[in-house]
């Protein structure tokens, strides 16, 4: 089970409202969570007897100790009763800075599959503890199912959704989530409301507008794409997306993407494939 190829899909903020700003600089937000049938991948070899973790290929700019990869894998290891390591190999598919979720999924998946693999024993809460440390999203990708998260993020309630088919367009230019949290432009002051009341409504993203002007690139495909059918941003962009009913629709559309900007087309998933690669490996 050492050479299984572990997946970290891709997600989808299908709503995100930012409902206040906590004293310690925090958000409270309400957003659903849809998992995506494309991701990254990740191999592991575990090294038993000792603590060394390495990871190919080295993402240019992140060294290795700020990687999530490795701190999740740091984070884990320290809750073990004896030294594991291993290699890791990332084969790296989902855009960084794009909001769909790539960093935070390998993380998680990090965890999932070390866990598994060094037969760590931690509890799916344990895990969900230890993501939240490295990044609001993480916990969602931990727990593996589509999801109505409040709080910070950390809060999740499993759902649901319609399984449709999704293009997403992904513009050349690296968003900040940091940057759009502080920045004071931000709204933050969206109504908390309940989960029916929030399915019952018109769905948008609060660091919408906000990216649009900061980013006219995110501005100019999020235009492109709403000619051919309802479209918003992920989490906090760059990645915009459209819903449609079925795969062929959706691919007809992505044949017409101008090639500046890079697009996939996914299906949603209600129960992350890591997961079903989880129980393959039990």
């Amino acid at each position: 089970m050492t050479q299984l190829r572990w997946p970290a899909p891709a997600k989808l903020n299908l709503f995100l409202h930012i409902n206040g700003r906590r004293p310690d600089g925090y958000h409270e937000l309400q957003t659903l969570f849809i998992f995506l049938d494309q991701g990254d991948w990740l191999e592991f070899e575990p090294l038993p007897g000792t603590d060394l973790l390495t990871l190919t290929p080295a993402i240019p700019g992140v060294p290795d100790e700020q990687n999530l990869i490795i701190r999740a894998a740091r984070l884990l290891q320290a809750r073990l009763p004896r030294p594991q390591g291993a290699h890791i190999r990332l084969e790296k598919i989902l855009p960084m800075g794009g909001g769909i979720g790539g960093g935070s999924s390998d993380a998680a998946t990090t965890l999932v599959a070390l866990n598994h693999l060094w037969q760590a024993g931690l509890t799916q809460d344990e895990l969900a503890e230890l993501g939240v440390s490295l990044g609001a999203d993480v916990p969602v990708f931990v727990r593996g199912r589509a999801a109505f998260a409040e709080g910070v993020g950390e809060q999740l309630q499993p759902v649901t959704l319609p399984q449709h088919w999704y293009l997403v367009i992904k513009p050349q230019c690296h968003v900040s989530t940091a940057a759009v949290f502080q920045d004071p432009e931000l709204p933050r002051n969206t109504p908390k409301l309940t989960l029916q009341g929030l399915l019952a409504g018109e769905w948008k993203n609060d660091c919408e507008p906000l990216v649009k002007k900061r980013h006219p690139e995110v501005a100019n495909a999020l235009g492109w794409l709403l000619e051919y059918a309802p479209s918003r941003m992920t989490g906090t962009g760059a990645c915009v997306f459209a819903q449609f009913e079925d795969e062929v629709s959706a691919r007809k559309v992505l044949a017409k993407v101008p090639k500046a900007w890079g697009g996939f087309v996914a299906k949603g998933e209600n129960i992350s494939p890591l997961f079903v690669t989880l129980q393959q490996a039990q």
